[in-house]
């Protein structure tokens, strides 16, 4: 079980990414409506080493088509790792249902109690 937090109304979970030597932990905005693995921004990219290896056309919340490079990295969750697809952005870091299906975790966010809970049923 991985336990997020609240942070205003906006719910963050814990990852550690990894590439060559470098492993760093990060926090992620848990976003359902995120379809990917993670977004991050390209500092992080940078700092990881990260090299681009395509660009995708991402549909963003706004209905717009946006060109994303991507990259992988491992990420590393409550023990388990795995590879995983990064978007690099200027924007948000976000975790997505592709990133909590490959490591096959269920969200619980409660918004009422202010807690987040990634479960494996």
């Amino acid at each position: 079980m991985v336990s997020g937090v609240f942070i205003g109304n906006v719910p963050y979970i814990q990852v550690t990414l990894a590439w060559g030597n470098f492993v760093k932990s990060y926090w992620f905005t848990l976003d359902t409506g995120f379809t990917g693995d993670l977004q991050i921004p390209t500092a992080w990219a940078n700092e990881l080493g990260l090299k681009v290896q395509s660009v995708e056309r991402w549909t963003i919340a706004d209905g717009s088509r946006v060109s994303v490079p991507q990259a992988l990295a491992i990420a590393g969750l409550d023990g388990a790792a795995d590879r995983v697809q990064v978007g690099i952005t200027n924007g948000s870091s976000l975790a997505g249902i592709g990133f909590l299906t490959k490591f096959g975790y269920r969200a619980i966010v409660d918004c009422k109690y202010r807690t987040v809970v990634l479960d494996k049923p």
